[in-house]
């Protein structure tokens, strides 16, 4: 029974043995694998990645107690310094034979760092540096184990652009991790118009007197957004002393990288006192079982009351990946792992071995994935792949997530797996996607208000009014058509855009000066844009950048208008021109002339003494126009030519019947004068709208003394100004802009014109700072609203309806005054009697010529041309006795040559002889007159042949 007993326990001692030497592997069977670790151990960083480091390596072999390998770790301090760090390195690799180093921490030091790894063919494993100066693509042996800077541009320019922000100043250390992401935020942000003021560059070495002295600078600009990227322990700094100089206050935006916000936890309550309404944004590390599990025996390992943050995660999870590789590349404890090189240099770089497994351990790590405490762990081009961002708000000692940014839709939402592709208008976004944040001063309201100056303008308040009530006595209501336009422009921009009204008044409020002194604020940067009846002028433009024009352009003139044509003793002549008097006149005597011409051989009418010729000529000229001239006219030419201008004459009678009709029936208005150069030549005084930019145009382009010149407020002040006139203590004439005379025509329209010529401007504009990206949008904006029939109409009828129904005829523009119609207006009927006469008179002479120049072949060959003139002439004024109303007149005299010629006689040889040689010098007028052997030739009464131009008109 005793050696059952005994034989038992011995076989269940046994069992214990090889149960205990089962579980473990002999030491001898496990390679062991050197693995080099540098960090700045003092640091924050430093001594949470050792942690997060030491962690790793157990809980993965007590996961993985099958593997073949472990690794070992030899961890070296880089003392917060590039040589340092460079130092660590070559000594691990040359002294300690690792296989591959885990470190160091920032981007200077890694950039030296990886060339040593290249040149031994060790992979160097990098969780905290960021910088993208540090591409894998240009060193093959450095992986980075973590997302670079670049990873997070495109979410700090989705909530940029959320927000509507186009100007911030970027705050960051002045090292290669520094200026690595701003080159890349500046090309992201010119994308979306938004543009850096000012850079603010801070060394880590920095004392807080000079981070002072910075602030200080940054204070005192216009900017109020500001992106902070530095380290932990600089952005600790520069956050205590932005709160102490008073920047974290109601007004202010302050967003951190990732950085700087991946490090929140660590950061001490001081410090996250003075990051209260801060945005950060950093890597989402989504939260699992492990993650909790590996906190709780974080905490308790370490006795400490930190959290767990994004570098200690990747860290951690940069050792499971390198202890995977190397289980899975098998490498061997006893293999030979560096070889020297050929090179006999004695400097320690140079001497540096090469290793045998480098390349395929970097493979192997290339191509290692798994899913870690920090998410999905794989690597692309050598370079953790890219994960959503979180967007968070520092509130009391929390970070409030408010928000995520999504790589793949690269688009801004409130959940983390939100994998909706459709757009969303950016518009919504902070207010429907993004939960509200509390920003700095504790308050919701969002920064930056774009302080926006107004004009005090108390004249035309349908533009832009300002009231000033007894219970707000800090904020006027201000209203008017140019704060409504502007308001919609702002409703259709595509992104929000907050802001706030500040008059431009003194401590009375009164104006506190000029529309140029107002804009003129802008670039002293007391605002950050002018809204109101503000005019585009080219040296305004020197000093602000204006957007389009939302308004009708240019400067015109205003002048009373008279009516006293009534009370004029002339006014019969008013309704022709004078140039048009004269010229009826010119035709008159012209066509009397002509008809004197054709009718003076054949009528005896247009015959008799010199005097008595030149008198029938002008009495005929004139009596045509009346209708009552007792001349009659036998030559088919002159009727031809008379019939023509007796329907010029009809056409001219009933225009002036018709115009002084209405001249005497229908009251006249006309403006006092039209030219500006009646003003300086008259000595007038000239009104113009205070405060405008109007009083420098005339002085300086219409060249009007400055004494003559009185400025008015409100279209009360121009109506009575007018209407006294310059020699009463009122003005001639009232310069001003269009929008404005209009304005004041639809109340006055019938008693004032526009006249004159318009002289250009570019309308009303708003006007912000010189390259301000607002400026494009805000004008694209202005063409939809402007564009948009509908929206404009509403507008316009709740200022203007009430005065456009009073608009009438008489108040339109009137740029030159001629009540009298001219000879342009006739000139066509003018040419055409003008062609009539003269083919009348030509064809005549023409015919005149042939007949008679032979018979002046009497006088000798060495007489002179002017005597043969004379004989035509002598010709001319002879009667044509062979045409018929004298042949008539001779037979009537003569009746007994008819009797005998009637009974068969025959003539005597020298009658007939003295008939031919008549009928060859005279008959050429014959066949133009008409032939009737009923009537007499010198009696009216007898029914002459003759036309009667009377009876035409």
């Amino acid at each position: 029974m005793a050696n059952l007993k005994f034989l038992f326990s011995f076989i269940i001692l046994f069992l214990l043995i090889r149960t205990s030497l089962g579980g473990k592997q002999s030491t001898a069977d496990v390679n062991v694998i050197r693995v080099g670790v540098v960090l700045d151990l003092n640091s924050t960083v430093g001594e949470m990645a050792e942690s997060y480091i030491s962690m790793a390596v157990s809980d993965f072999y007590a996961v993985n107690a099958n593997y073949q390998t472990r690794l070992t770790l030899f961890t070296r301090d880089s003392k917060d310094d590039v040589v340092g760090a460079a130092c660590a390195a070559q000594d691990l690799m040359k002294n300690e034979k690792v296989h591959a180093i885990i470190g160091p921490q920032r981007s200077a030091q890694v950039k030296f760092v990886a060339n040593l790894g290249e040149k031994a063919q060790v992979p160097i494993l990098s969780f905290s540096a960021t910088s993208p100066f540090l591409s894998p693509n240009h060193n093959p042996f450095f992986i980075q184990t973590t997302q670079d800077d670049s990873g997070q541009v495109k979410a700090i320019t989705a909530l940029v652009h959320a927000y509507g922000w186009q100007e911030i100043i970027p705050i960051y250390e002045d090292t290669n991790y520094g200026n690595g992401l701003i080159l890349y935020l500046k090309d992201a942000f010119q994308e979306i118009d938004v543009r850096f003021p000012y850079r603010s560059l801070i060394h880590p070495s920095s004392k807080d007197s000079d981070i002072l002295k910075e602030l200080k600078k940054l204070k005192a600009m216009q900017s109020r957004i500001f992106l902070v990227h530095m380290t932990t322990s600089l952005g600790s700094k520069l956050f205590v002393l932005v709160k102490n100089l008073g920047m974290m206050r109601e007004g202010y935006a302050w967003i951190i990288t990732q950085g700087l916000s991946s490090l929140l936890d660590p950061i001490d309550s001081k410090i996250m006192d003075s990051m209260q309404g801060v945005l950060g944004i950093r890597p989402y590390l989504p939260i699992s079982k492990n993650v909790e599990d590996f906190e709780r025996r974080w905490t308790k390992s370490f006795t400490s009351s930190r959290k767990a943050n994004l570098f200690g995660f990747r860290a951690y999870d940069t050792i499971w990946a390198l202890a995977m590789a190397v289980e899975k590349a098998n490498i061997k404890q006893n293999s030979s792992f560096l070889k020297q090189n050929v090179s006999e240099s004695k400097v320690d770089l140079a001497a540096i071995g090469v290793s045998e497994m480098g390349p395929k351990l970097l493979n192997t790590i290339r191509s290692t994935e798994f899913k870690g405490l920090g998410g999905y762990f794989r690597l692309v081009k050598g370079q953790l792949e890219a994960s959503a961002f979180e967007i968070f708000n520092v509130r009391g000692k929390t970070e409030m997530i408010i928000g995520y940014w999504n790589p793949k839709t690269e688009q801004l939402s409130r959940e983390a797996h939100d994998n909706n592709t459709t757009k969303i208008d950016a518009h919504s976004i902070s207010k429907e996607i993004l939960q509200q944040p509390i920003w700095p001063g504790d308050t919701t309201n969002q920064p930056k208000k774009l302080r926006i100056g107004v004009p005090s303008s108390f004249g035309f308040n349908e533009f832009l009014k300002i009231e000033w009530h007894p219970d707000h006595n800090d904020k006027p209501k201000i209203s008017g058509f140019s704060i409504d336009l502007f308001l919609a422009v702002l409703d259709i921009l595509p992104f929000p855009l907050p802001h706030e009204f500040v008059p431009y008044v003194n401590q009375n409020r009164q104006s506190a000066g000029t529309y140029d002194e107002l804009l003129y604020q802008i670039k002293l940067k007391k605002f950050d844009a002018v809204i109101g009846d503000t005019t585009i002028v080219a040296n305004r433009s020197s000093y602000v950048d204006f957007t389009l024009p939302y308004s009708e352009s240019g400067v015109s003139m205003v002048v009373s208008m008279k009516d006293n044509e009534k009370k004029n003793m002339w006014i019969f002549l008013k309704p022709l021109s004078w140039d048009l008097w004269l010229a009826i006149g010119a035709v008159s005597i012209f066509i009397g002339l002509v008809t004197w011409v054709l009718e003076h051989r054949v009528n005896t009418k247009f015959r008799g003494p010199p005097d008595q010729q030149i008198g029938t000529i002008f009495l005929f000229s004139f009596a045509t126009l009346t209708s009552s001239h007792w001349e009659k006219v036998v030559n088919n030419w002159s009727r031809f030519m008379l019939i023509i201008w007796a329907f010029m004459v009809l056409i001219l009678t009933q225009s002036y019947t018709a115009s002084l009709t209405s001249m005497l029936t229908v009251q006249q208005l006309k403006p006092e004068f039209v030219e500006v150069t009646v003003i300086n030549r008259n000595g007038y005084f000239v009104g113009y709208h205070e405060d405008s930019f109007v009083r420098e145009l005339l002085i300086k382009q219409l060249n009007i003394n400055e004494s003559k010149l009185k400025p008015y407020r409100t279209p009360e002040e121009y109506h009575e100004a007018l209407s006294k006139g310059s020699h009463d203590g009122g003005v001639a004439a009232i310069f001003d802009e269009i929008p404005y005379i209009r304005l004041f025509l639809s109340k006055y329209g019938s008693r004032y014109a526009m006249v004159g010529p318009i002289y250009k401007t570019d309308g009303f504009g708003f006007a912000f700072p010189l390259k301000s990206p607002l400026v494009s949008y805000i004008s694209r904006a202005i063409l939809n609203v402007t564009q948009d029939k509908d929206k404009m109409t509403t507008i316009m009828r709740k200022y203007f309806a009430s005065q456009t129904t009073c608009v009438d005829g008489s108040s339109a523009e009137i740029s030159s005054y001629s009540p009298s119609l001219g000879v342009y207006s006739f000139g066509g009927l003018f040419i055409i009697v003008g062609v009539a006469s003269m083919c009348s008179l030509l064809i005549y002479v023409a015919k005149f010529l042939h007949f008679h120049w032979p018979a002046s072949n009497i006088i000798p060959i060495e007489g002179s041309f002017w005597l043969r003139f004379i004989e035509l002439v002598k010709h001319f004024d002879q009667k044509d006795l062979c045409s018929c109303p004298f042949r008539r007149n001779e037979s009537k005299l003569n009746p007994t040559i008819s009797s005998s010629e009637g009974f068969g006689a025959s003539p005597s040889i020298e009658s007939i002889d003295d008939e031919e040689k008549h009928s060859r010098t005279s008959s050429e007028g014959a066949d133009n007159v008409a032939i009737d052997e009923n009537e007499e030739v010198f009696s009216p009464r007898h029914g002459d042949t003759s036309i009667d131009v009377a009876s035409l008109l």
